[in-house]
């Protein structure tokens, strides 16, 4: 069922049945806050959230668009150059976790919240789109979409874009050791001060949540496009299984893992279309003529 529950002080969006349900505030950057399963939070969220500034929340998912991550003009963060020469500012990730999005689709077990653009858009993204967030409960598993559709005239130039999640999961820092991350083929890339890559390294097939090689890692995925399997994030109670592969929906570029500091109480496990800078060393980089659109799915199972 779908209603509305008060949770930190907020009237938020409920989708789902008793023991699995998600909770989603549409106003604020159309943020999932708690995905329950079975009376367990997947998510993190804390308990002290500042909703005055939920865009720095650590917890939930943040929907990153129409860029991820840091981009740089001449060792500037926060400002990409467009193809003629036009320098635009746009904050690190984004504008989509700093909107309100309006909930574009409700049903008992689906929801689909939806970002337009308008004056708050344009002065750092100047292009017409809808960007579309849709998760879909299902037993045992959430599925979820990114949708984006360039509005524009089709004799326009095409539009630049590459979203991505930042699902923060639920793992007690005390469990990392006891814990691991399964990933399929991929190597490993990190952005340097300058927005420019370093060089790929090997990547490993598991990695114990501990190990330092995760920290702030993209791992590039090597498979061919509808055969990218799947991450697994292995925790002592319960594994999440991050099925990347699809059918009709565009690839997944790269699985980023991160984590704020030693004592932190999440990890965060998250597909991206696209690595930080893409704008301008084309890693990633997707265009959409105008009239077009296209959809990125991932499902989120536990075992």
């Amino acid at each position: 069922m779908t209603t509305t529950q008060r949770f930190q002080g907020q009237d938020l969006l409920r989708v789902g049945h008793d023991d699995h349900y998600l909770l989603l505030a549409p106003a604020h950057g159309g943020r999932l806050v708690r995905w329950v399963h079975r009376g367990h939070d997947i998510l993190y969220w804390p308990d002290d959230a500042d909703w005055t500034r939920v865009a720095k929340v650590r917890g939930g998912n943040p929907l990153l668009f129409p860029f991820i991550g840091r981009h740089f003009v001449e060792g500037e963060a926060g400002r990409w150059r467009d193809g003629a020469g036009e320098v635009h500012d746009l904050p690190q990730h984004g504008f989509a976790r700093d909107l309100p999005f309006a909930v574009s689709e409700l049903s008992e077990d689906t929801v689909s919240l939806s970002l337009t653009s308008s004056d708050l858009t344009r002065p750092g993204y100047p292009f017409a789109f809808v960007f579309t967030a849709t998760y879909r409960l299902v037993p045992h598993e959430l599925d979820v979409s990114l949708h984006v559709r360039n509005t524009g005239e089709v004799a326009l130039p095409p539009m630049p874009c590459y979203a991505g999640h930042h699902f923060y999961f639920a793992l007690p820092h005390q469990a990392r050791g006891q814990s691991r991350i399964v990933m399929p083929p991929a190597v490993r890339v990190r952005q340097q001060a300058d927005g420019s890559l370093t060089a790929p390294e090997p990547g490993e097939p598991a990695y114990r949540v501990d190990d330092p090689r995760l920290q702030d890692t993209f791992h590039v995925l090597q498979a061919t496009p509808g055969d990218a399997g799947a991450a697994r994030l292995e925790l002592p109670a319960r594994t999440i299984e991050i099925a990347l592969d699809a059918p009709d929906a565009v690839p997944w570029y790269a699985v980023t893992t991160w984590t704020e500091r030693d004592d932190s109480d999440f990890y965060c496990v998250e597909p991206w279309l696209g690595l930080p800078n893409a704008i301008h060393h084309g890693h990633g980089l997707r265009w959409l003529p105008g009239g077009t659109e296209e959809t990125a799915t991932c499902r989120l199972v536990i075992r």
